[in-house]
């Protein structure tokens, strides 16, 4: 099994994307809160939003 290998820039190009993707969840999960008042679902959007941004968890390092 071959080591993936990124560049530099592909790098910063993943984090971007796990930036916005948690932004989203985050931004979503307030929604949910303020606007629905479903509190349960608002939390889970938020708690996932925070494990998947650059600085959370990774399924790549388990």
């Amino acid at each position: 099994m071959a080591l993936m290998t990124l560049s530099l820039g592909q790098w910063g190009a993943m984090a971007t994307l796990l930036w916005l993707i948690a932004v989203v969840l985050v931004i979503a999960g307030i929604y949910v809160i303020l606007a629905r008042r479903d509190i349960l679902w608002g939390i889970v959007l938020i708690v996932l939003g925070f494990l998947v941004g650059p600085g959370g968890i990774s399924i790549f390092n388990v």
